[in-house]
């Protein structure tokens, strides 16, 4: 055999043998199975995302691709969404699956709490002005005229395709129910792919499902709305979820001080006035985390007793309520949450 086709033969034999290798390791190599999700949502609302996957599938592009979409929907901080432009003008046909869902979801949620949870309330939140570093400058004469563009009831009709407002200058804010229903779309990925253990969280809004990584239920922490005041632990309670959701809602972060006062981030889309009672935190168990959120929103502004009437009457709900009582800080804690506690 001359030295070319040794060369040639050799060549073959090299490149076939660093395949088989190749092949080999690939196949008995242990995959990945144990995957975090990390990223931001709503401009600064952060997201973790924690999966086991025996096949190994990253789905990290799955992942942040719906919730562009879902941005591309339902925020009111792009000019170009679906909602954006609905607020902008008067009917709107839905361009994708996102809208419809929630628009349902609130109408129930409205109703139920008598009100207490409005997503027509972005006239409001406008006049008060709240946001990051902002203190409201909205006079008291103001109010009333501002209410005249508030009440799902009134203002918006809708079906599975459009929805449309019955006075120009009424605005949909899904903000209370957003970060909620952002989890339920993540979740969807993870069970169409049939994975079994998984955590979805965005902004504190949680489900779970299986067992982490530590083949042990889900833990999550609910925290003490008087820690940052010194007083007790960060987390008021530890709770195990499984095949459940989670949110909660409280005025102990987003607040503002004037004139000596102290006035709360939530607003009742009944009065037109930041909420102004015993209720410290709201945190809401049941099958969606869509409306988890809706109600902790809606138990922060009904207040505690229509809070757990709420809660007593729907079968879905279970809730711990954290309460002020004559300066002393107390917890209800519903019949069927107590099975959640550690």
């Amino acid at each position: 055999m001359d030295n070319r086709k040794k060369n040639i033969f050799y060549s073959i034999f090299l490149f076939a043998f660093i395949g088989l290798t190749y092949l080999y390791r690939s196949y008995n190599e242990p995959k990945a199975t144990h995957f975090h999700v990390r990223g931001t949502t709503f401009g600064v609302v952060p997201y973790n995302v924690k999966y086991i996957d025996e096949e190994g599938r990253e789905l990290d592009t799955d992942i942040k691709k719906v919730l562009e979409d879902f941005n591309q929907s339902l925020s009111t901080y792009i000019p170009s969404s679906e909602i954006s432009r609905f607020n902008s003008g008067m009917n709107f046909t839905y361009e994708t699956d996102f809208f419809y869902p929630v628009i349902k979801e609130s109408k129930e949620i409205f109703e139920e709490t008598k009100g207490a949870f409005d997503p027509t309330i972005q006239p409001l939140v406008k006049g008060w002005g709240f946001g990051p570093g902002k203190t409201p400058t909205i006079k008291e004469s103001e109010i009333d005229s501002i209410l005249q563009f508030v009440g799902f009831d009134k203002y918006i009709t809708f079906d599975e395709k459009t929805v449309t407002k019955s006075k120009a200058g009424v605005e949909l804010d899904f903000s209370a129910i957003a970060k909620g229903y952002a989890v339920d779309v993540v979740a969807k990925i993870l069970d169409d792919k049939n994975i079994e253990n998984y955590m979805v969280e965005i902004g504190g809004e949680v489900v779970c499902k299986g067992h982490n990584e530590k083949e042990k239920i889900w833990k999550i922490g609910i925290d003490n709305p008087r820690f940052k005041e010194g007083t007790g632990e960060a987390l008021s309670v530890i709770v195990s979820l499984d095949n459940k959701a989670l949110a909660t809602s409280g005025n102990y972060r987003n607040f503002y001080v004037k004139d000596g006062k102290k006035y709360a981030h939530t607003l009742d889309p009944r009065t037109g006035y930041p909420v102004q009672h015993s209720l410290l935190s709201a945190s809401v168990f049941s099958s969606s985390c869509m409306a988890s959120d809706a109600y902790a929103t809606a138990f922060m502004v009904a207040g505690l007793e229509e809070a757990k009437r709420i809660v007593a009457e729907n079968s879905d709900l279970e809730a711990i309520l954290i309460y002020d009582d004559n300066g002393e800080m107390k917890t209800y804690i519903s019949e069927g949450a107590k099975a959640f506690i550690n």
